[in-house]
């Protein structure tokens, strides 16, 4: 039964992993499939389905039906939505109702969700009971796109975004395109931001493709999104082959998250991650240009791409808050943030390593000019 989708996936993305390989199946209509998926790459009589209170009445109550249906037995767990939900407190709260429900290191878990939910379940499934399977099924152009894929599972702190996590790789992971239909278009724009930064670090053809395929994609077209998913999981999961624990070539993905992640803590977590991304991009393209180690003419491509994927292009947050967010980042050696920095679109820098070292007051600068607009 697996090959059934196999021929239903418009793609099937192998994921190279220390703990063993794992598909990506992307396509739309896959999410039926889930029980066969759950039964071969993870099989487990227990589940725990874990989704948001948004998400869950809908896909979430519908993946754990499926399930129970061919005979699992599921403890369906929910969460407030957002981003202020990626908290210890959540991940107690979780882990305590699966041990209430007597669930042992035989049960997988199941995260039905956005990127939250990818990263909340995930870390979950690292830490519960030392570890236990997790197939990730992401409903949102981001969590499909790069958070569900990869291994990265975390949570937030009060001094910064994921600075509480562990590397735990999926069993497999569903996109199902379809599902990007049930969400705003703004939301399914600022997934996309994660796609941008594919093809800004990787494949200038990738970048180009999304900058002509904006409207379909916002769109929320099964088909062509589909393609945009698969074409940014494959660039991913090559870099993630070759570096899994970020020990230098996967820095690339940071991309853009050195500030991005910053602007999101400064704004307390009221903006989207993909607005954040887009703007922490741009900084850094602009920091890149000044040092002279980005091409002229790279940022302006950048907020070309970017200018229908954003709700706007100036925010409304305090930079020096943000500066301040900057020394918490995971990426900081002797004191002092590093940048991903870019050579050309399709291209990064990369001299010394893959991150660089950059002057607080060329950082400052170029933080303070892209919250106040570009």
């Amino acid at each position: 039964m697996i090959n059934d989708i196999h021929r239903a996936a418009y793609a099937t993305i192998e994921i190279r992993a220390a703990a063993g390989d794992y598909p990506v199946f992307v396509g739309p209509g896959l999410l039926s499939r889930l029980p066969v998926v759950v039964s071969t790459y993870a099989p487990s009589e227990r589940l725990a389905v874990i989704s948001d209170d948004q998400v869950g009445p809908i896909h979430g109550a519908a993946a754990a039906e499926a399930l129970v249906e061919v005979g699992h037995d599921v403890t369906f767990l929910t969460f407030p939505e957002g981003e202020g939900s990626k908290t210890r407190k959540s991940w107690s709260m979780l882990t305590d109702e699966m041990l209430n429900a007597g669930l042992g290191r035989d049960c997988t878990v199941v995260a039905v969700g956005g990127g939250v939910t990818t990263d909340l379940a995930g870390f979950v499934a690292a830490t519960y009971l030392r570890g236990v399977p997790v197939v990730q099924v992401p409903t949102s152009t981001l969590a499909m796109i790069d958070a569900s894929v990869g291994g990265k599972t975390g949570i937030d702190v009060r001094a910064g975004k994921n600075l509480v996590g562990a590397f735990h790789a999926p069993c497999a992971v569903i996109a199902d395109t379809a599902l990007l239909t049930t969400l705003d278009a703004r939301n399914r724009a600022e997934g996309l931001v994660e796609a941008v930064k594919h093809g800004a670090i990787l494949s200038e053809a990738h970048f180009d493709m999304i900058a002509h395929s904006a409207e379909a994609l916002i769109g929320a077209d099964p088909d062509t999104n589909a393609a945009c998913v698969a074409a940014s999981v494959r660039l991913k999961a090559d870099v993630v082959a070759r570096d899994e624990f970020e020990g230098g070539l996967r820095q690339v993905l940071n991309f853009g998250h050195t500030i991005g992640h910053a602007i999101e803590a400064a704004a307390e977590y009221e903006i989207g991650h993909g607005r954040a991304v887009a703007f922490g991009m741009i900084a850094e393209a602009r920091i890149g240009e000044r040092l002279g180690v980005t091409e002229v003419g790279t940022t302006d491509r950048l907020m070309a791409a970017l200018m229908s994927l954003t709700d706007g292009t100036s925010l409304d947050v305090d930079p020096s808050e943000a500066l301040r967010f900057l020394k918490a980042d995971k990426k900081v050696r002797a004191g002092r943030a590093r940048y991903v920095l870019l050579r050309r679109i399709g291209e990064v820098a990369h001299d010394d390593g893959w991150a660089h070292d950059v002057d607080d007051a060329t950082a400052r600068v170029a933080v303070t000019e892209v919250l106040s607009g570009w």
